[in-house]
């Protein structure tokens, strides 16, 4: 009797589990019947005159009918599910769609500004991003790996994502062109110099019959990193050991490593830019920020030497050409993404939210649908460079260095670890590109970030700004950053590290 009762239990317990399923299974289909909410996306939003559009709906619930609106296209309507609409006349313009679903149910979508037409090639001129010449791919711990397969670990990264491959021109005069950025430069930028001299001497300066040569922007120096370069043996100090790269292509120009001779460091061969930082480093520094071909950073150099107040020197590279060249020209579409007309990249308004390591990092981005999007990736380290905005800084603009007029920043507060001070910051922002330094187990074990915020360092007893909102850095990719190691930062200047970063997805527009 006993058995038999549990035997119906059983019986009325599966068939209780089958009536429920089904019912929600007809719930389901009977409320996508009585639910209609319109979308779509274009293969496209930014096209020269006489381009045509293919327009996509990504509608939910059963749908009866579909009219599009499209101003300044042709036609400028059209009832088909999946319109193709040719655009003309150069402008801006907005895209709807309305449904009506088999009850009856309609919705509208309206995207304002979402499709810009220009006059001539939507190919960018004036700001091209060149690629960083990595060609090998690693792994967390730093092992140089094959390149992984999509869906595999680690897939996304630099090397995987070849941009726009550098042009030189040596002109045999002492001077290189740049064929991609429209760039002459200074093929050797001679002896160490001050601030003060490397901004008079731009005005001066007659190389090669040309006499409108000026001080390079940061945005404009760091178009000549290559981050093929690898940071070598620094115990050693010795850059004929065989483990220093130079971070910029030495087949075309001339650059040197500190005079380890005179008191210099290997990587003290660091290049004034005519960027200052809006804000100060260290204990009220006035600070301008420099690329370092020996190393592959960006950081902000102090004026003057700080223990004698006398100038600090450091190389100065003059360039001629493409005023524009490092100049944003951003469209919010409206969609949660941003384009830049002058690199003809698209960015996601906001950031990630929260912070991944950088294998994480890499899947997020790959796996990342956004606004009928879903080829996005994680930026290299020069995309990244180009979305800094040098005119902001937290403590002068209360922002980060972006321009917050198109995109977001999520602000994060924490506690140090190393002496329990609650900081506040924005956040770094994971890069694509491995960051090469020599050592057992060291080799490709760190990645580039840029820094929005404050590149905080833990000097003196406190955490401070000790490179300025706008560094490129390198964290580990993986890792404890509260172990002894990193616990009150790493380095001469005591950099915080992080190792998990936030993170900006990028695509490209065209």
């Amino acid at each position: 009797m006993k058995k038999s009762l549990v035997c119906l239990w059983i019986l009325l317990l599966g068939f209780t589990f089958f009536c429920s399923s089904a019912f929600a299974q007809r719930l389901a289909k009977w409320s996508s019947k009585r639910t209609a909410v319109a979308n779509f996306y274009a293969d496209s939003i930014s096209v020269i005159k006489g381009d045509t559009i293919n327009f996509t709906s990504d509608c939910k619930g059963k749908i009866r009918s579909y009219f599009w609106t499209f101003s300044g296209g042709t036609p400028s309507s059209s009832e088909d599910k999946n319109p193709s609409i040719k655009y003309d006349i150069a402008g801006t313009y907005s895209v709807s769609l309305t449904i009506v679903n088999l009850k009856g149910l309609t919705d509208t979508q309206t995207k304002t500004s979402y499709i810009i037409v220009d006059a001539q090639s939507a190919a960018p001129i004036d700001y091209l991003v060149v690629d960083t010449q990595q060609s090998a791919c690693f792994d967390g711990d730093g092992a140089q790996i094959s390149c992984p397969l999509s869906g595999e670990s680690f897939y996304g990264q630099d090397a995987q994502y070849i941009s726009l491959v550098s042009n030189y021109t040596d002109n045999g005069d002492g001077t290189v062109t740049d064929n991609n950025t429209g760039l002459m430069w200074q093929q050797n930028p001679g002896d160490k110099m001050s601030f003060a001299a490397a901004k008079t001497g731009a005005t001066t300066c007659e190389l090669s019959g040309y006499n409108d040569w000026r001080f390079p922007t940061v945005k404009e120096l760091y178009s000549l990193i290559n981050f093929s370069g690898q940071t070598g043996n620094q115990m050693s100090n010795d850059e004929t050991d065989g483990s220093w790269i130079l971070y910029i292509d030495d087949d075309y120009f001339v650059h040197e490593y500190g005079d380890t001779g005179n008191g210099d460091r290997t990587i003290d061969g660091q290049t004034w830019s005519a960027t200052e930082y809006v804000s100060t480093t260290m204990n009220g520094d006035q600070t301008v920020f420099g690329v370092n071909f020996c190393d592959g950073r960006i950081k902000g150099y102090p004026k003057y030497d700080p223990r004698t107040g006398s100038d600090n020197v450091m190389f100065s590279r003059y360039v001629r050409g493409n005023t524009n060249y490092g100049a944003n020209n951003f469209t919010d579409n409206n969609d949660g993404i941003v384009i830049d007309h002058a690199t003809g990249l698209m960015w996601a308004k906001n950031d990630s939210g929260v912070a991944y390591d950088w294998e994480s990092a890499l899947e997020y981005a790959e796996n990342l649908t956004l606004s009928g999007y879903s080829d996005w990736r994680l930026p290299n380290a020069k995309e990244l460079q180009s979305i800094v905005d040098y005119t902001k800084s937290p403590d002068t603009t209360n922002s980060p260095a972006i321009d917050d007029t198109y995109f977001n920043t999520t602000q994060v507060t924490w506690t140090s670890a190393c002496d329990g001070t609650v900081l506040t910051n924005y956040p770094y922002f994971w890069a694509s590109s491995t960051h090469l330094e020599f050592g057992p187990g060291d080799y490709g074990n760190k990645a580039v970030y840029l820094a929005f915020g404050e590149a905080l360092g833990y000097m003196n007893g406190s955490w401070m700004d000790v490179h300025g909102a706008g560094s490129q850095r390198s964290d580990p990719k993986a890792g404890d950053p509260e172990s002894d190691t990193y616990v009150c930062g790493f380095g001469p200047q005591g950099d915080y590290i992080s190792i998990k970063n936030f993170v900006r997805v990028v695509r490209d527009a065209n």
